[in-house]
């Protein structure tokens, strides 16, 4: 029989202290989570300096707490994953050093980890039967791509967004229409009291690159809205905009991962990333796929925000995969999927 695998992971890359024990890339033994939502909430946004100072206070509390879920030891691990990029260059070097003591004070292999090829792993971890390859729509504040998993941690770019990612058009609109801090839960809530067609907003084609996505359009023809409204003195129906913007951009994601989907063949559909916790994109991409006879996966909300255990799922097979980093492993903000 082979040995289990156990990775401790290690994920800063924002504003989320998390630590994980994962086997075998599939089994979450434990998954800390300490957020900093209520902090940045605050100030309307991730302040980056406040969340590297927090990331240094809790850092070796979850690293404790998840060793101590999963009941293992140092001694136990076989190897030690953590993102290193994309993300907050502050927040990314205080994971980044944890790790990189641990692996020298305890003698095991180091695995650096892209943060959104973490995202696409989550997936692996509740649906077992989903093997690569399949195509997967990242969706986050900071990400929106349409990637083929080709093979573990093999991935071709297909589609990128050529300004705002998904995420980041959902935080702006919620600050405009006044929700505030973190805008997609807010916008996705108040969208389903609202009518999806009451305002048709923009969907952007990019002329030669029909899996690429554009959302500063949609985001400015609410502003847009906005304003008109205001100077008409017409009434602002939040949940109107809401709904409709939403629409707007859900329609773009689905629409454009179909097409995808039918070009190049392939019958699995994953989402992975903050926005893949949206109820409205979960529901169209459902009967989108069902439609055309395509299996859908996606990871519980929890597994779709920044976590550890996706981190382990992703390092394990980066580690079968022979990867390994020396004690110069160092935060790379602007990391490239793919990229090693």
């Amino acid at each position: 029989m082979e040995k289990d695998i156990l990775i401790l992971a290690i994920e800063s890359s924002c504003d989320e202290t998390a630590a994980a024990v994962v086997k075998n890339g599939r089994t979450v033994l434990s998954n800390v989570i300490s957020s900093q939502i209520a902090l940045h909430t605050l100030y309307g946004g991730v302040v980056p300096e406040i969340a590297s100072r927090k990331h240094i206070e809790k850092i070796n509390q979850v690293v404790k707490e998840a060793l101590k879920e999963a009941e293992v030891t140092l001694e136990d691990i076989d190897a030690i994953g953590v993102t290193y990029g994309p993300g907050l260059v502050g927040a990314l070097l205080v994971g980044v050093a944890e790790a990189k003591a641990i692996s020298y004070a305890a003698k095991k292999p180091l695995v650096g980890v892209h943060h959104i090829e973490g995202h696409v792993s989550a997936n692996f971890i509740e649906h077992p039967d989903l093997e690569p390859p399949f195509l997967c729509l990242i969706v986050s504040g900071g990400h929106t791509h349409l990637v083929i998993v080709k093979d573990y941690g093999k991935y071709e770019i297909i589609g990128r967004t050529h300004d705002d990612a998904a995420g980041e058009a959902f935080d702006k609109v919620a600050r405009a229409i006044g929700l505030g801090y973190p805008g997609g839960p807010k916008v996705d809530k108040l969208a389903k009291e609202g009518k999806k067609d009451a305002i048709a907003f923009p969907r952007a084609n990019i002329a030669d690159a029909p899996y690429d996505f554009s959302f500063s359009g949609v985001k400015s023809a609410v502003l847009n809205h906005l304003n008109y409204c205001e100077m008409k003195k017409e009434e602002i129906k939040k949940a109107d905009i809401a709904a409709s913007f939403q629409e707007a951009v859900v329609d773009a994601l689905v629409t454009k991962t179909m097409a995808a989907a039918k070009d190049y063949k392939l019958k699995k559909v994953a989402l992975a990333g903050g926005v893949a916790s949206n109820s409205s994109l979960r529901e169209a991409m459902g009967k989108a796929c069902e439609k055309r006879g395509l299996k859908l996966y996606y990871p519980s909300p929890i597994l779709c925000t920044d976590n550890a255990a996706m981190i382990g799922a992703a390092a394990y097979y980066e580690y079968l995969n022979g990867t390994r980093h020396g004690l110069d492993l160092n935060a790379v903000p602007n990391l490239k999927i793919g990229q090693r």
